[in-house]
């Protein structure tokens, strides 16, 4: 690090010599290096440093790109709205996913995949996505080093940050607003630029570990960089490699979420008042050891073992509770555990021509736990309705008649006295029958072990066509590849046949069926909890397996140069032409393909896409150094792409730029932005999924209630049925938790347009002495989705079909008939597809205001820095169909209408101190939802939320730095958003993508240079 003696030198020459805003920018850069060794993101000096003395002005400035442009230049603000994270904040942040550190950042919605809300993903656990205003991670574009990344979500576009090597990253840049023009699909919301470190020499390691107050979420950081450059200065090459590994936490360690509960309002009585009050326990009524319909009586077992009659899911005053704590066994966060390995490379072959490359890879592994499979009798005698036989035909030689047969039945080996004895036909096959539930603990429980590797490579060419022009040339391959075993799951064919059990002639009890004995069945017990044997459940266990891969290729040459000069400035464009191809595959076991396995039915999915893209861009200065015009300049681009999938498309935006005086500068950008479907939206055959958070509109209709949706109820058989065997349409908790449906692709899918218009303002003071040393950015942004790519929410279908237009009740099935722990009526399956049908909106205002001081003329000395990041959404809402009712999504729950980022920097000698805070203003519960209880909009939700993070660092050597810190100081619980309420994350009981799961975190660690 320079010394601090030089630096100010420095500082004051430039001081002296101007007042420039780009002076300004190199003054607060020098000052931050010097106090925090903060790197400014865009400000490349050409000149060099040699023995103290300059090699050349500050006003030589390399001509460089910021993101959001293709265009080199000079001038260091650019036309589009850019926040940066830099090394220095990645370092005094300590954070193992750069996921974690960018969701500090108001701009960034809750991300659709992260280690604290995807535990019950059947796919894709433990990834790491990014969502920018709440638009979804696909149109959220991730690049690397302005270049694509292949994804980490297979059929998606979604990168996975695990796979980013977080120590080896220089700064990321963060634009908001359309930027398809420039970078192509995805970059609806806008685009996260990450960029590596460049030109490092010598040896730099990074040792950490860290854990909760409670003693878990252990975290381990082991991280080196090494670089040297040739003996003729030419070429310089990086490695850097490191090791994370962060631990479990388990929702029986946090007392939240230690208890299965479940919302009062949300469940029973609709009560605005009773939505955040817990009904606990609420536990499963699928127990280990099995509950048992037989006639019109219900059969458990006692802890002590012991057949009883009835059944008391909760407990009552005469019984204890039956029921399963299913949190014993879930997941907080999924331990995750990365090997990364990335290096960069250029060798300056002739003069001004370099060859790059840059390449990453990543092993990721993660494991999700959760209780063991809750299963019912009907996935395994799905054609009658879950009725397993207690008795078995069997033909023996007639004793009478030597020629003939006589039909005799076998009863079940296992099946107890009481329970057969109250067992009925009640399929009408002259059979004895029962239905059951039983929780399969004695098999295993869930989850499952994913292995992730991500491998890129990109190669190139760089250098200038003549003067003023310069090119870019590369190819990119990157793939994805996952394999991934689960637990806990059965083969519901060879569970039929153990479940079959009769004795022999020996009294052995076995498997009825002859093939399968021969297959090696061995019978099962599902009366009483431990009752299968381990060879029974040998038998019927079925490990489940996903296999995917997905691949992209990517190659594109750009030009820019300056075209001829005009009165106010050079003419610059930028042109290129891209090429990109895009694969995935994925598959499951045949068992979990075909639904066989007691799981989600999830078939292959398998596509690939390819896309050539042209596209230019033109700056033009208008006015440079006159009155009221310091610079005034107008950009433009068009992007024109083929998809083999959807077409042509067209993107383009147009901005202004304009600054009065150096001090202010203004922007005004209008942008059209395409994003074509990603394979999963165009071929994904129907995938079960189980979703929660819904409320039926029929829950307590009665024979006579009026209205249009009463109606709409009664209409259903099943409904009917229900409510003249109760007074009232009711549910069951197995009702309430026992919703599926499917999800399916289309392959007639459009690409989807976003319109947005950006107005900025940039103001930075000089010679006023209160403020000079501040700079403040504010931006309005207004986004708009036409023709979204949306699958219709669930709810939105419930009350389109019951009391809206009708047109959605063809993707709702609801049971004819009680079934087991089924009523009549109740809602069995709510499928949902992927249309152009949907619209989203998202406006609002950003606030960025950063300050940088050296303090050593006052009383206290040192160098103070801070940066406040502030989001307010003025309205953000979701169209479900055309034509259909706002779906409001500002400010509710995951998308606070206020957020902000405040970071505080002290630096003395070499002690230096960072304090951040995170603030998440107040939130509501889902509109759709509250309007299933007839509550108004933002009528109930939960309060703000405030973190604090605090970082020490202290380097008593030039080659040693050792640093501690804590996160969520204080200890902030976060909100309790209780199961049933929208936005609850299952297991957290909270929304865990949003809010702090975890609690307070402590870590210590050393950095050592050489």
């Amino acid at each position: 690090m320079w010394g601090n003696s030089f630096i100010r030198s420095i500082y004051k020459g430039i001081y002296m010599r101007t007042q420039t805003l780009m002076a300004k920018a190199i003054r607060r850069s020098l000052i931050a290096t010097a106090a925090t060794s903060f790197a400014m993101s865009g400000v490349v000096f050409a000149n060099e440093i040699d023995n103290g003395e300059k090699k050349s002005d500050f006003d030589e400035i390399e001509k460089i790109e910021i993101t959001g442009s293709r265009l080199r230049s000079t001038d260091l603000q650019g036309f589009s709205p850019v926040q940066v994270i830099d090394s220095k904040d990645i370092d005094m942040s300590s954070v193992a996913n750069i996921q974690e550190l960018l969701l500090k950042n108001p701009a960034f919605g809750t991300p659709g995949i992260s280690r604290t809300n995807s535990n019950f993903s059947t796919s894709s656990a433990g990834v790491a996505t990014v969502d920018l205003r709440d638009l979804g991670s696909s149109r959220t574009l991730v690049l690397v080093n302005g270049r694509r990344f292949v994804s980490g979500v297979p059929g998606s576009s979604a990168v996975d940050l695990n796979s980013i090597p977080t120590q080896f990253i220089e700064r990321v840049e963060i634009m908001t607003g359309g930027a398809s023009a420039v970078y192509g699909s995805d970059a609806v919301a806008g685009v996260v630029n990450i960029i590596y470190k460049k030109e490092f020499e010598g040896l730099e390691f990074d040792l950490q570990t860290g854990q909760s107050q409670e003693g878990d979420s252990e975290e381990t950081q082991i991280q080196f960089t090494m670089g040297t450059s040739s003996s003729d200065g030419k070429g310089n090459i990086m490695i850097h490699g490191a090791y994370t590994d962060q631990g479990a936490v388990y929702s029986r360690d946090r007392e939240r979420s230690a208890v299965d509960q479940a919302s009062q309002g949300a469940y029973f009585t609709g009560a605005a008042e009773d939505m955040f009050t817990a009904v606990r326990p609420f536990y499963s009524s699928y127990a280990p050891q099995g509950r048992f319909y037989a006639g019109d009586k219900q059969y458990t077992y006692n802890k002590a073992g012991e057949l009883q009659e009835g059944w008391s899911t909760n407990g009552s005053d005469t019984m204890e509770a039956n029921g399963f704590n299913r949190m014993d066994y879930r997941t907080i966060a999924i331990p995750t555990e990365r090997y990364l390995l990335a290096m960069s490379g250029k060798y300056e072959f002739t003069e001004g021509w370099n060859a790059f490359m840059e390449g990453t890879y990543a092993a990721t592994q993660t494991t999700t736990r959760l209780e063991p499979f809750p299963m019912a009798s009907d996935a395994v005698y799905s054609a009658s309705g879950g009725q397993m036989p207690l008795e078995y035909e069997q033909y023996i030689v007639s004793a009478t008649n030597p020629g003939e047969y006589e039909r005799t039945l076998v009863r079940n080996a296992f099946v107890p006295d009481a329970i057969f004895d109250s067992a009925t036909d009640t399929d009408g096959d002259g059979i004895k029958d029962i239905f059951f539930t039983r929780r399969l603990s004695d098999i295993a429980a869930r989850g499952n072990t994913a292995d992730r590797d991500t491998f890129r490579i990109v190669a190139g060419i760089d250098g200038e066509i003549t003067e003023g022009w310069y090119t870019d040339v590369y190819y990119g391959y990157g793939q994805t590849k996952e394999s991934q075993v689960g637990s806990g799951q059965f083969n519901s064919l060879n569970f039929r046949s153990a479940l079959e059990a009769v004795e022999d002639e020996d009294g052995n009890i076995v498997c009825r069926n002859a093939d399968a004995v021969a297959e090696g069945c061995a019978p099962v017990n599902v009366f009483g909890e431990g009752s299968i044997s381990p060879e029974g459940a040998d038998y019927v266990n079925a490990p489940n397996m996903l296999t995917t891969f997905t691949s992209q290729t990517i190659a594109g040459v750009n030009v820019t140069g300056d075209l001829f000069e005009v009165p106010a400035g050079t003419v610059g464009l930028a042109l290129g032409t891209e090429y990109r191809e895009e694969y995935s595959r994925s598959e499951f076991d045949a068992l979990q393909s075909s639904g066989l396995n007691g799981g989600n039915a999830i078939p292959r999915t398998e596509g690939e896409f390819d896309v050539i893209e042209y596209f230019a861009e033109v700056n033009v200065p208008l006015l440079d150094d006159v009155f009221m015009a310091k610079q005034l300049n107008v950009r433009g681009a068009y992007r024109y792409s083929d998809y083999s999938s959807v077409g042509k498309t067209d993107s383009w935006n147009v901005a202004l730029d304009w600054a009065p005086i150096d001090e202010v500068r203004f922007r005004a950008i209008r942008a059209q932005s395409t994003r074509a479907p990603n394979i999963n939206e165009l071929y994904s055959p129907p995938s079960q999924t189980f979703p929660t958070g819904l409320t039926d509109p029929c829950l307590g209709v009665t024979a006579t209630t009026t209205g249009a949706q009463a109606e709409a109820c009664r209409a259903d058989a099943g409904v009917m049925a229900n409510i003249n065997a109760n007074g009232e349409f009711t549910l069951s908790q197995s009702d309430l938790q026992g919703i599926s449906g499917y999800n399916r692709g289309n392959s007639e899918l459009d690409a989807e347009k976003g319109k947005s218009w950006t107005f900025g303002v940039t103001f930075s003071p000089e010679g006023m002495s209160v403020i000079e040393d501040f700079d403040f950015t504010v931006d309005y942004y207004d986004i708009e989705v036409e023709d979204a790519i949306v699958s219709t929410p669930r709810q939105f279908i419930l009350d389109d079909c019951y009391g809206g237009s009708g047109a959605t009740c063809n993707f709702i099935t609801r049971r004819a008939k009680d079934t087991g722990p089924n009523s009549a009526g109740s809602l069995e399956y709510i499928d949902s597809a992927d249309t152009n049908s949907g619209g989203f909106v998202n406006e609002g205002v950003d606030l960025v205001v950063t300050y940088a001081k050296d303090i050593e003329d006052y009383d206290l000395v040192g160098q103070v820095n801070a940066r406040l990041a502030y989001t307010h959404v003025i309205d953000a809402y979701t169209i479900p169909l055309p034509g259909s009712e706002k779906d409001q999504d500002k400010g509710e729950i995951g998308a606070a209408e206020n957020k902000f980022y405040l970071s505080l920097g002290y630096t003395y000698d070499d002690l230096t101190i960072a304090w951040n805070t995170t603030f998440i203003g107040e939130s509501y519960l889902d509109d759709q939802f509250l309007s299933g209880s007839d509550l108004a909009a933002e009528s109930i939700g939960v309060g703000s939320v405030t973190y604090h993070d605090l970082n020490i660092a202290y380097r008593p050597w030039d080659m040693a730095e050792f640093y501690i810190g804590a996160n969520n100081l204080f200890d902030r619980e976060p909100p309790k958003i209780i199961t049933g309420l929208p936005g609850s994350d299952t297991g957290t009981e909270t929304d865990a993508g949003t809010y702090d799961a975890v609690g307070r975190r402590y870590y210590a660690g050393v950095r050592l240079k050489f």
